[in-house]
This record gives structure tokens, C-alpha cells and sequence, in this order.
């Protein structure tokens, strides 16, 4: 067949330790799309990559905020996606916590408690999460797979919502199937570690869930996995 070499967009800031393989003998395989639009410098964009196990593991860094928004919108037109969604009506993509900062998403009662700073929320944030690693004969999904002061900074914040009596929720977006429970990768972020199980003990929610992607479509899916920590 034709072979082309095209420059893409990794749309991706993380190591993605354990996707690619840079001293791979032999190239890995990718999907990626392509935009068509020749006044681009780049081609199109990488959505994932194929591993030497054959797994394939979505790199996207936008998907995750996508299928949770999808998923999130059907939960407040009456279909609860997760259980303990049940019951909002509203839900606010990108919510601003203070001048700085902003969490993924805000589940209300009603639409009028967005403007109303007492009325308690249910605050939802997101992590793509690519790294999988055995131990102790599991695979384990982790995050973070390099430091992220970023991250620390949202559990932080968190926590601190959490005090003020709102619920707050970590939503961690898995982009590949071939994994048993998740962790944390303490060893890779020991300050996040040490930060995520301060707020997990102060009621943080973590939801590590599951998407399915092939060549034609990516899902997320309701299956959880344990979080071992």
C-alpha cells in the first residue's frame, strides 16, 4: 500500500509510560484522525495507540472530559449514569471554584443553585488515565504516569469543598480494558499520593471507570473498578 508520513497532534501532556514504547523494535500501530483541512500544519490528531499486547489505549486527553459531559447530560434528562448521580437535574460543564480555578463540572439540584454560593453541589473532576502496570500479579490502572502539581492542587481544592460541605468527586477516565483495580502511582507523584489519601480519608469520591474504544466508537462504561490504596 501507500506509505505516507504524516505529522500529528498528540493531544497528550503526560510520559504515556506504558503506551509507547520508544525503543520498540517494531512500530506500534495508531488510529488517529484526520481533519482533511490542508491550510493545517498538522495532519490530524493521535486518538490511540496500539501496545505490543495488542491493547489498544485512547491517548486523547479530550475524550474523557467528552463522554463524562455525555453521560453527565443524560443523568439530568432523567437516566442516571452512576448510581449515586441519581436525583440532580443540572449539570455545568467547566465550573469556576474561585478567580483561578475551575473543576471539570458541577452537578446541581436546580438550575438556580449555580448562581446561589451556599447551595451545596456535587463537584466533578477528571483524569485521563493511560498507565497501567502489574503488581503483585493485578494490573493496575494508576495515575498520575509523571508528577502533576496540577492534580494535587485540584485535590487540595477539593478537600476544601468538601469542608464547606459540598460532595466532590474524582472521576478517573481509563482508556484502555486491560485492567483488573486501580492506584495511585506513589512511587512516580509521592506528594500526590500522600494528598489523594488525605482526601479520600476527608470523603473525596473516586470513581475509576472503564472506556471501550475501537475503530469506531468510544464508550464509557459504567464498570468500575476498585480502588486499592
Amino acid at each position: 500500500g501507500n506509505k505516507q508520513l504524516l505529522t500529528i497532534h498528540v493531544p497528550n501532556t503526560g510520559s504515556l509510560k506504558g503506551v509507547i514504547d520508544k525503543d520498540a523494535k517494531n512500530p506500534q500501530n495508531c488510529l488517529i484522525s484526520l481533519h482533511g483541512d490542508s491550510t493545517k500544519k498538522l495532519a490530524g490528531t493521535l486518538e490511540a495507540v496500539q501496545t505490543h499486547d495488542g491493547v489498544w489505549v485512547g491517548v486523547n486527553t479530550a475524550i474523557p472530559n467528552k463522554v463524562v459531559k455525555e453521560s453527565a447530560e443524560l443523568t439530568v434528562s432523567g437516566r442516571p449514569f452512576l448510581k449515586h448521580w441519581a436525583g440532580y437535574t443540572f449539570y455545568k460543564s467547566e465550573f469556576k471554584i474561585n478567580k483561578e480555578s475551575r473543576l471539570d463540572g458541577a452537578f446541581c439540584i436546580a438550575e438556580a443553585d449555580l448562581e446561589d454560593a451556599k447551595s451545596k453541589k456535587h463537584f466533578i473532576e477528571i483524569k485521563n488515565t493511560t498507565l497501567q502496570r502489574k503488581i503483585n500479579g493485578k494490573a493496575h490502572a494508576q495515575f498520575p504516569d509523571s508528577v502533576t502539581e496540577r492534580g494535587e492542587k485540584h485535590l487540595r481544592e477539593m478537600m476544601k469543598l468538601i469542608e464547606e460541605g459540598h460532595k466532590c468527586e474524582l472521576i478517573f477516565a481509563i482508556q484502555r480494558t486491560d485492567v483488573e483495580v486501580f492506584s495511585v502511582a506513589d512511587d512516580i507523584d509521592p506528594e500526590y499520593g500522600k494528598t489523594f489519601k488525605k482526601a479520600v480519608a476527608a470523603g473525596l469520591i473516586i470513581t475509576p471507570l472503564i472506556i471501550e474504544l475501537d475503530k469506531k466508537k468510544v464508550q464509557l462504561t459504567s464498570r468500575q473498578l476498585d480502588l486499592l490504596n
